[in-house]
């Protein structure tokens, strides 16, 4: 049976890149966003099935809604992915941009981006781990054999004023990526976190200058980086922090 794959935020530049690469090598993968609208923009290139349980046994691309921000909802449909099974792969690349100094910050914007960004890898990290304990290791040896993999951003590695909720909420997922990494490590499940600079997508073109853009990463280059950490020639990484900064 081929491995299942979550990618948390399928849609958008960096989300369908995701589901691209983990697709094109035939797995079979669960794409997550938050609404239908957004879920059906993958419909052009994969023929979705209307719940996770329609994945079937070979590759191909499943879609489910559900809003990442919330436990609840997340522990939802965490129960709808039960019935196409266990993944193996889990990509947490949910998040957004909402700019703002610390001392002109809103209570709003302070629990948005921590939402947005910490929030949606935290709980989507619980639930994943609690299941992929399960995994039969590719060794043999026992269970334990999946990688989750967390986005964060360059911004919570280096001071970038006018970004302060976002950075720390990034800061967090890099954090939180190092804790799971400790309590799993023994299990055989890893957990990396890649800290992208700047993605060539469509929405940054359109607020970036060009001169930044022509330093950017492709989607799909950072797409690989994650699809390397998540297989079998990547057993020995986790609890690393990855940068995927380009020529930035």
């Amino acid at each position: 049976m081929a491995d299942l794959a979550v990618i948390m935020g399928a849609t958008g530049g960096l989300g369908s890149a995701i589901v691209d690469a983990f697709a094109s090598r035939g797995d079979r993968v669960i794409a997550v966003a938050r609404s239908r609208a957004e879920v059906s923009q993958l419909a052009s290139k994969y023929p979705l099935s209307p719940s996770p349980s329609g994945g079937g046994q070979g590759g191909g691309v499943t879609g489910d809604t559900a809003d990442l921000t919330s436990r609840l909802a997340v522990d939802d449909l965490w129960e709808r992915i039960d019935r196409a099974g266990t993944p193996r792969w889990v990509v947490n690349a949910t998040g957004g941009y909402r700019a703002g100094k610390v001392a002109d910050s809103t209570p709003d914007d302070f629990t948005f981006m921590m939402d947005l960004n910490l929030g949606t890898a935290w709980w989507s990290c619980r639930a994943a781990a609690r299941r992929m304990l399960t995994v039969p290791s590719p060794s043999g040896g026992g269970l334990g054999g999946g990688c989750i993999v967390n986005v964060s951003s360059r911004s919570a590695l280096e001071a970038e004023p006018g970004a302060a909720a976002y950075a720390v909420a990034k800061a967090g997922v890099i954090k939180l990526t190092e804790v799971l990494a400790a309590e799993l490590k023994a299990s055989g499940v890893r957990v990396n976190v890649i800290v992208p600079a700047i993605i060539d997508t469509a929405v940054n073109r359109q607020v970036l200058p060009e001169k930044l853009m022509q330093k950017a990463v492709a989607p799909a280059e950072m797409a690989a980086v994650i699809a390397y950490l998540c297989s079998d020639t990547a057993l020995a990484i986790t609890g690393a922090t990855i940068p995927v900064y380009g020529k930035y």
